[in-house]
């Protein structure tokens, strides 16, 4: 959960700081960056920001929140009807 609130408040600065022109690129390196050490392999889809050289398309994706809530869960057992104590 935490990991989530960390990739919200990382999007809206990516809505807010991360679209001034000529800071965006190093911005969103700099959020690939955690998004990696955040979700290991699966950060790597945050890179695809600086594929955008105006920096205005990507802040409307919120691409670090769309990666928290694909992995939340990840590595928990599942508990599905078939676990649970009667």
């Amino acid at each position: 959960m935490a990991k989530l609130v960390i990739a919200v408040i990382l999007d809206v600065l990516d809505f807010t700081i991360g679209r001034i022109p000529g800071f965006e690129l190093a911005f969103d390196a700099v959020l690939g960056v955690v998004a990696v050490a955040l979700w290991g392999w699966a950060g790597l889809f945050a890179f695809w920001e600086i594929a955008d050289p105006t920096g205005q398309i990507d802040g409307f994706a919120p691409t670090l929140t769309l990666i928290a809530l694909s992995q939340m869960g990840r590595g928990r057992k599942h508990s599905g009807p078939e676990d649970r104590v009667r």
